[in-house]
């Protein structure tokens, strides 16, 4: 259970790491870069969720409530992603 917690703070602290990093890059390209590697680690959380779920560490009522919140920020990490590349492919 320690370890499967550990790495759910350390893929919840990437996710923004990641975002806060890529904000500190110069030129789209590279912010892209970042978000998607946050994207990423979004995807790994979810999945850990999941695995915690199914180990019994989490109810069914909260891992619904952290996957609806996991799915949300990808989504959204996506409409930044998308809006990125605009951006670079106009100008």
């Amino acid at each position: 259970m320690y370890g499967l917690t550990n790495q759910i703070r350390r893929c919840a602290a990437s996710v923004t790491a990641n975002i806060a990093e890529g904000c500190g890059k110069r030129g789209n390209p590279e912010f892209q870069r970042f978000l998607n590697i946050a994207s990423g680690s979004a995807s790994e959380l979810e999945y850990h969720f999941l695995l915690a779920r199914d180990l019994g560490f989490l109810s069914d009522l909260d891992y619904t409530k952290l996957d609806n919140a996991i799915v949300e920020i990808k989504r959204m990490l996506a409409s930044l992603v998308r809006k990125v590349e605009a951006d670079r492919r106009a100008g």
